[in-house]
């Protein structure tokens, strides 16, 4: 068989799950990141990412993302060290009764429907059961007990490493130019080895695509998260203290268990800033504030919680909060994979096979084709956050 080479720029979750994948069928990959890998400035990188199926009524994540919950188990067992999937649940609590119309009704009906394991709560057993929550202020709500969290981090170096093992050629290297011969891309050139040639290029550079393709209309956005150390950590563990969003699709609010070492996360999701995302920068002061302001109604034991620190997430979002994996129809050879829009992470047991199949010449998900002008704010409409 002719050698198939496939460069693949980007060692984040949607690039090294690429060049797993590739690898695995054949192809002789080179795996570009300025690195390290897990890169600090990328999304991939932190504490904790959320896996769960909860998509209101988007049947086609929902599903896709139940799929992906049983590959975290398998990964679990037969691809980590340890557990890096930490499946402790997902309370979804409102401020008023789930109606119909709301991201959290649609959630409850579709997993329910489905029959995933998913329990409904009223104000008194949130007060009995997840004492930290003020009942007075969330009334309702349920527990998704097929969800929890991701060691993000640590998901990634252990998947890049996974390559190395398997044959995939990981350069620390800075992608300068898509190279293109006879209206063809042929490679790419690096700063510090020229031009690496390949039959494919994989775009995967997450926020910095917004910056490398402006023309295919993502952003680069940057979202704040903070890290609260609460004297006694022991009230914001499981089962008490799961994964949860805080009446997510209207104030933006989520956050993760107390973590071995008693630190908090807590992130947004929103429209966030623009992101400069070779910037380190730091969170600005106003969203402690607004955090505070939050927690005080909320969760009022982290209210007053030293800050142990806060990180710029720098999201790739697509116009339409869908991600992007497709040929370029302008420059033959060249796939985007990006538009991880916030929620990307949690399909990464499939989002190497979506990135192999275009590569390999399948169409793409028709979810994630090429798009450019796509209707913005559609996003909006059910949370997708990490």
């Amino acid at each position: 068989m002719t050698d198939r080479r496939a460069l693949v720029l980007g060692g984040g979750i949607f690039g090294v799950t690429g060049a797993l994948e590739l690898r695995r069928r054949g192809w002789t990959v080179t795996l570009v990141d300025p690195g390290p890998i897990p890169r600090p400035l990328a999304a991939s990188t932190d504490r904790s990412k959320v896996i769960r199926a909860d998509y209101g009524g988007d049947e086609f994540l929902s599903r896709a993302a139940e799929e992906c919950l049983a590959e975290w188990r398998r990964w679990n067992r037969d691809r980590f060290a340890r557990p890096l999937f930490h499946e402790v649940g997902f309370v979804l609590l409102r401020q008023s009764p789930l109606t119909p119309g709301s991201f959290e009704h649609a959630s409850f009906v579709s997993l329910s429907g489905r029959g995933m394991a998913v329990e409904r709560l009223d104000a008194e057993t949130i007060r009995r059961r997840f004492p930290a929550w003020n009942a007075d202020v969330y009334v309702d709500g349920y527990l998704s007990r097929e969800a929890g969290w991701a060691e993000s981090g640590e998901v990634v170096r252990a998947l890049a490493e996974d390559a190395q093992a398997r044959g995939v050629e990981v350069v620390r290297d800075r992608a300068e130019e898509i190279s293109i011969r006879n209206d063809r891309v042929v490679g790419a050139r690096l700063a510090g080895r020229g031009l690496v040639e390949a039959d494919r290029v994989v775009m995967a550079a997450g926020a910095w695509t917004a910056g490398l393709l402006p023309e295919v209309g993502m952003r680069a956005s940057a979202m704040p998260v903070l890290l609260f150390a609460p004297e006694d950590p022991g009230p914001f563990r499981p089962p008490a203290f799961p994964v949860w969003g805080a009446d997510i699709a209207r104030t933006g609010w989520y956050g993760f268990p107390a973590g071995v070492d008693g630190i908090v996360k807590i992130g947004h999701h929103g429209r966030g800033w623009e992101g400069e995302p070779e910037r380190e920068g730091s969170v600005p002061g106003e969203w402690e504030v607004r955090c505070r302001a939050f927690l005080s109604e909320s969760l009022p034991g982290l209210a007053r919680a030293p800050l142990a620190g806060s990180r710029i997430c720098h999201y790739c979002d697509s116009a339409d909060g869908d991600f992007w994996i497709a040929p370029d129809p302008r420059r033959d050879g060249l796939v985007v994979a990006g538009g991880g829009s916030g929620h990307g992470f949690k399909f990464a047991p499939l989002l190497g096979g979506w990135i192999a199949d275009v590569v390999e010449g399948a169409p793409p998900q028709d979810r994630f084709r090429w798009r450019p002008g796509a209707s913005a704010g559609a996003e909006d409409a059910r949370y997708r956050g990490e």
